[in-house]
């Protein structure tokens, strides 16, 4: 089905509605919003029917595009999940074994790939891999892992989570801002788009929250509609509601630059949700944030391109934010990876409903691995240990059922797929990926800012702020 006479010739050839495109028209590309909330967890959306959070604004995305059911974090917390949605690649291939490990320099990453296919490049937001761990604070200029070493001409970013009246870094010179986290990183990234929305360049930009992660901080405002929660959980749904806002404000704002119609607008979550708040973040699901069943994978995601896709769709083929790569990459005419990869394009899933997923979804992640084909999904809890885990998910959401002795046939396969899977992982983590066959020796180690010398200047006057306090006392 065609929905606009506007859309590029070269789609409405995969939507079999034009003849073959012409030379001038195949190169009208889209432009890409990639954006991550950080903790949010599977269930926390209004098109679920959350007890007590409404997010009009991703119901609108969802009603407007492509809604994923079935969309996996690449790993259960956040930096090894950023990590995979820049590369393609399984996080432990990549060096970012956990939170606040830096990716490696010698990695290939999305921005650097539309960079150089003529694309303009920004990233504002949280960060978090180039190594540092604690609560966000300004990447510095002279940061050997910042956004603009990994293809980010510009950039506005913070190392961590990060809340109200937030302090960022623009490329390197600090500023303050006021308001809602959620709010100040989408208002400067439509300040940037009405900069370079009229050149010729398409662009490809990166918006990842610092919401809803701890420490809960929202507006007395914010923080209304749920007075009968207990206040952390206030707090927390009060961050959600905001950050949905902003999300309006973003798809108001593309609109309004009128590039809404040929801009891929990519939402998810960075991992499950959260075991402190109430209501659940993650039922019916098992598990949560750092775990590998399905409440610490699982997370909400839509994708949004009225020119392409036909608005209301549901789908319920897994996917995950190792396949946004090659996805990206296949709809702006790029060359995927030259680092072998574990995600698939899902341009044709954007047309259309696949059938069955070829390539299973693997994940290695703090000594524990799981691989999903399609209905079942395997866990072995301890990658040292011959102990292992089957679940069919589509009987059995909740994962209360463990099927590894009773489906013999089923078991064996997906044992020795997901055995395949960490042997080759394991190879990766030992560099042999890269043209070296190893990893460059000047990787850093992970660390707190609070003891990196470079940040020793800023900590006497970063005592006032309420973010850091408890850090620096």
């Amino acid at each position: 089905m065609c929905r606009s006479l506007a859309v590029a010739t070269s789609f409405l050839v995969a939507l079999g509605c034009a003849p073959p495109p012409t030379e001038e028209a195949a190169v009208e590309r889209p432009n890409v919003v990639l954006v991550m909330a950080d903790d949010m967890g599977w269930a926390q959306t209004g098109y679920y029917d959350h007890p007590v959070l409404k997010t009009p604004h991703l119901d609108a995305m969802a009603a407007n595009g492509l809604r994923f059911d079935r969309f996996y974090a690449g790993a259960s917390n956040c930096s090894p999940t950023r990590a995979t949605l820049m590369t393609g690649r399984s996080n432990d291939r990549t060096g970012v074994f956990d939170h606040g490990y830096p990716l490696r320099l010698q990695e290939r990453t999305i921005a650097q790939a539309m960079q150089d296919g003529g694309y303009r490049t920004a990233h504002f937001g949280k960060w978090h891999l180039n190594g540092l761990r604690g609560p966000g604070v300004p990447v510095l200029a002279s940061d050997t892992h910042s956004p603009g070493v990994f293809g980010f001409e510009t950039w506005l970013s913070v190392t961590n989570f990060f809340d109200v009246d937030p302090i960022l870094s623009r490329e390197g010179e600090f500023e303050e801002f006021s308001g809602d986290s959620s709010e100040v990183v989408v208002a400067e990234a439509l300040n940037y788009l009405r900069e370079v929305a009229g050149d010729e360049a398409p662009f490809f930009v990166v918006i990842w929250y610092g919401s809803p992660h701890s420490p809960f901080r929202a507006s007395d405002e914010d923080g209304a509609p749920f007075d009968d929660l207990e206040e952390k959980s206030r707090h927390h749904y009060g961050e959600l509601a905001a950050m949905d806002r902003s999300l309006g404000a973003l798809r108001a704002g593309l609109r309004e630059l009128g590039v809404a119609e040929n801009t891929l607008l990519w939402f998810n979550s960075d991992n499950g949700g959260l075991p402190e708040v109430s209501p659940s973040s993650v039922a019916p699901l098992r598990g949560f944030k750092n775990s590998m069943y399905e409440g610490g994978l699982r997370v909400p995601a839509v994708v949004e391109w009225p020119a392409r896709i036909e608005a209301g769709r549901v789908t319920s083929y897994p996917a995950g934010t190792v396949d946004i790569y090659p996805t990206v990459a296949e709809v702006a005419g790029l060359e995927d990876s030259p680092l072998p990869g574990d995600g698939v394009s899902l341009s044709s899933l954007l047309d259309e409903e696949l059938g069955r997923r070829e390539r299973p979804l693997g994940f290695e992640h703090r000594g524990r691995a799981v691989l999903i084909d399609n209905e079942y999904k395997i866990v072995q809890p301890d990658t040292s240990e011959d102990v292992f885990e089957l679940y069919e998910l589509e009987a059995d959401v909740s994962e209360e059922r463990d099927l590894f002795a009773t489906q013999p046939e089923v078991a064996e396969r997906m044992r020795a797929a997901l055995q395949a899977f960490t042997a080759s992982v394991e190879a990766s983590r030992a560099g042999g990926d890269y043209p070296e066959g190893a990893v460059a020796p000047d990787q850093p180690e992970r660390r707190f800012w609070t003891k990196d010398p470079a940040y020793a200047p800023y900590l006497e006057q970063w005592k006032e702020r309420p973010e850091y306090a408890s850090w620096l006392e």
